[in-house]
C-alpha cells in the first residue's frame, strides 16, 4: 500500500488491458469509475485512440499518445510529458497500469503504481508499489483519494456479464465461442447474479473467479453456489448473468467449502439481489414466463 507521505494529485490511466479490456465486460466502466464529482480531474494516458471512445473528453482533463512523445514505453517519455501538461509532480501521480513495460516506465519517471497485470505479465509484481486482481479491487482512499460512493450494503453493481457455461460438481466451464473467452484477464473476484435453469425457472447464484498457473500458462477457475442451496445436475448448461462484485479473492484462492465466509457472501447477494437496484435485472435473461426462485 501507499506509504509515503506525498499526497497524490492526479491518477493516471493506461489504456489497453486496463481500461478497455474491463470495458468490454462491464461498458460502461468509464462513467461508473471516473463520473463522480471528487474524481472529475482523474488524468488519462491512453493511447490518443481513446479519444474516439464515447466520453472520453468529458471525464479526462488530459489525453495523451505514443505518437506525441520521443519514445515509447519503456521509457518514461510518455508519463514524464503527461506530468508536465498536467502541471503536477511526478511524485505526486498515481499510475494505474497492466503492463510490465509500461510498469517499468512509471517507476522510471518516478511515479507510484498500481498493477493489474493480464496473463504473462506476472514480473509486474517485482517493481508495482501495489498489485490487483481486477480494477474493481482499487481502493482510492488507501491514497488519500476521495473514496467511492457507489457501493451499495457491501455490494458493487455493475453492468451484466454474460456467460454461457457448463455446470460441473460446484465448478463451471466457460462455454467459448471460436476458442475465445467472452471474459477479460481483469475479471477476477467474487460476484453475484442470476442463472437460467431452464424455460421457466431463474436462480440466485455466487461465482467466484480465478486464475491458477499449470504449465506457465494462467487458467481461469471458475466456481458457483446456489444462493438459496438447491441442487443442480451435473454437466448442466447454465446461462449466467453478473450483475454485482462483493470482493477479492483471499490468497487461498476461491474456497465454497469454507462456510462461514460463503455463508455471508450469500447473504449479501441474496440482499442485493433482492432490493430494487438489481431486482430490475431479473427480467434481462431470455426466458418465456421466467419464476425466480
Amino acid at each position: 500500500m501507499n506509504s509515503s507521505e506525498t499526497s497524490i494529485l492526479a491518477v493516471v490511466f493506461d489504456l489497453d488491458g486496463t481500461l478497455l479490456d474491463t470495458e468490454r465486460a462491464t461498458k460502461g466502466v468509464l462513467k461508473e469509475f471516473l463520473a463522480k464529482e471528487s474524481w472529475a480531474h482523474a488524468k488519462a494516458l491512453p493511447e490518443a485512440k481513446i479519444s474516439y471512445q464515447q466520453g472520453s473528453k468529458e471525464y479526462f482533463s488530459v489525453i495523451l499518445g505514443s505518437d506525441q512523445i520521443k519514445s515509447g514505453k519503456p521509457s518514461p517519455d510518455i508519463y514524464t510529458e503527461a506530468a508536465k501538461r498536467m502541471g503536477v509532480n511526478v511524485a505526486c501521480c498515481l499510475v494505474i497500469e497492466d503492463s510490465s513495460v509500461g510498469v517499468r516506465a512509471a517507476k522510471d519517471a518516478k511515479m507510484k503504481v498500481v498493477a493489474i497485470p493480464s496473463r504473462g505479465e506476472a514480473d509486474c509484481s517485482t517493481i508495482a508499489d501495489t498489485i490487483l486482481h481486477s480494477l474493481l479491487e482499487f481502493r482510492p482512499e488507501l491514497w488519500g483519494l476521495p473514496q467511492f460512493q457507489d457501493w451499495i450494503d457491501n455490494a458493487l453493481p455493475i453492468e451484466p456479464i454474460y456467460i454461457s457455461s457448463v455446470y460441473r460438481d460446484g465448478s463451471i466451464s466457460e462455454v467459448e465461442e471460436d476458442h475465445k473467452s467472452a471474459l477479460p484477464d481483469q475479471i477476477v473476484g467474487v460476484y453475484f447474479g442470476r442463472t437460467k435453469v431452464d424455460m421457466h425457472q431463474v436462480l440466485k447464484v455466487v461465482v467466484s473467479i480465478g486464475r491458477y498457473h499449470c504449465c506457465r500458462t494462467a487458467k481461469r477457475k471458475m466456481q458457483m453456489c446456489l444462493v438459496d442451496g438447491k441442487n443442480l445436475m451435473a454437466n448442466q448448461q447454465l446461462e449466467l448473468m453478473l450483475v454485482g462484485y462483493i470482493q477479492e479473492l483471499n490468497s487461498k484462492g476461491p474456497r465454497t467449502t469454507d462456510m462461514e465466509i460463503f455463508e455471508e457472501v450469500k447473504s449479501i447477494a441474496r440482499r442485493s439481489l433482492d432490493s430494487p437496484m438489481f431486482i430490475h435485472h431479473s427480467t434481462i435473461l431470455p426466458a418465456a414466463n421466467v419464476v425466480e426462485k
